[in-house]
Parts: structure tokens; C-alpha cells; sequence
């Protein structure tokens, strides 16, 4: 079989995200999981690209979740996923519901992360409508319903890591978020958040040594 060039595949569909707070929504969830890789030897989180495989009977074909990660894999950019350049495929699979996009979401792609492209963990959430919200793990082949733990949450096995829903502020917009937390509840900061919270901790270092940190 002849696979293309991997500069002649497409990279992403040129459809926008449905609103700004689903795009909010997926930087969100990526940029603090790349902050939590940033402390793997490697490991890929990227968004709204295409993902390439090759279906049972050997053709070429695509996806675009909104959110994927994959584990022991170089880091660095891709311009899209390429299953068979990769050696593998996306572990985790979130997708970001709309009006337009639910039922595909639902049944569709989430038979391909089943059957053709074997996503252990897939999870959707509808920023607009927060209670639409379900994860699944991939046992003998077969998508399971995870439930949610004590605290609402569902928990990605595969990461170690906790999907929850939160309620605070995100680039000024103050609404329920999906974040990822630790098993033990602590947020995945985003980079202005761990900035934040680095700059915090100096200050109180500084104060225990009698100094303030305006007057530095």
C-alpha cells in the first residue's frame, strides 16, 4: 500500500469552534495537561487536528476530535496525527458538545475511538449545557460507562488524572468549567495560574525574611 506524503494530508477541517467559550473550553483543558507533561520525558496533547488512520480493509481515513493525548511519544508540534507515522494512536479523547455537533459526537466518533482507533478513555462535555457530561474506558474492546466518584468527577485511568467541572473564572468569563485535577482534588494550574502561584510563594518566602516584595 502507497500512504501519502504526510504533507499532503489534511491537518484541520477550517471549522471554527462553535463559540468562544468552546474554544476557551479546549485551551483550557490543553494548556494546563501540557504544563502537567512538562514534567513527563514526553508525552502529546494537542487539539482540534485531524487524526489519520488506515480502516480494517486498508483505507485512508480521518477524525478531528476537538482534544487528544497520547503518552511515551516525543513532544514536539504536529500539524496533525498520523497513526501510522506515530506507531500509535490517541490514548484519551475529549470532545467539546454543540447543537451541531452532539450526535455525531455520540455515536459516530465515538464508534470509530471504539473499533478503528482504540482510545482507551473518551469523554464528552457540552460547555453550554454542563450536565452533559460522560467518560468511557475501552475493556475487551468495548466502551464502558465510567461513573462518577464521590465528588462528580470522572477519572481517566489511563492518565491518573480527574476530569471535574468547576465553577470560577477563565479569561474573564466566569462560568462551570471542565478541569483536570489530581486524584487527591488539586487543580492542573494553567500557565498564568502556576506563574501566579510561583510569584506567591517568593512573596511569602520574602515576608519570612522580613522583606516585602514591593519594595524589591
Amino acid at each position: 500500500m502507497i500512504l501519502p506524503p504526510f504533507d499532503e494530508l489534511a491537518c484541520e477541517d477550517e471549522i471554527p469552534m462553535e463559540t468562544e467559550q468552546h474554544k476557551l473550553q479546549m485551551e483550557l483543558l490543553i494548556d494546563s495537561l501540557r504544563l502537567w507533561l512538562d514534567n513527563m520525558p514526553n508525552g502529546y496533547v494537542g487539539g482540534n487536528m485531524f487524526v489519520h488512520y488506515l480502516t480494517p480493509n486498508g483505507h485512508k481515513a480521518f477524525k478531528g476530535p476537538d482534544i487528544l493525548v497520547v503518552l511515551d511519544v516525543p513532544k514536539g508540534i504536529r500539524d496533525s496525527w498520523v497513526v501510522w507515522k506515530e506507531g500509535k494512536g490517541p490514548e484519551v479523547v475529549i470532545e467539546l458538545l454543540s447543537k451541531s455537533t452532539a450526535t455525531p459526537d455520540k455515536n459516530d466518533k465515538k464508534t470509530v475511538y471504539q473499533n478503528q482507533l482504540f482510545v482507551k478513555n473518551y469523554f464528552w462535555f457540552d460547555p453550554k449545557k454542563p450536565v452533559d457530561f460522560a467518560g468511557f474506558i475501552l475493556q475487551h474492546g468495548i466502551y464502558q460507562p465510567l461513573s462518577p466518584d464521590e465528588r462528580g468527577r470522572l477519572i481517566s485511568q489511563t492518565l491518573g488524572l480527574a476530569l471535574a467541572r468547576w465553577n470560577g473564572i477563565y479569561k474573564n468569563a466566569n462560568t462551570t468549567w471542565l478541569r483536570w485535577e489530581t486524584l487527591e482534588g488539586v487543580l492542573l494550574p494553567t500557565p498564568e495560574e502556576a506563574e501566579r502561584q510561583r510569584a506567591e510563594r517568593l512573596a511569602k518566602q520574602l515576608r519570612s525574611l522580613g522583606i516585602e516584595p514591593e519594595e524589591i
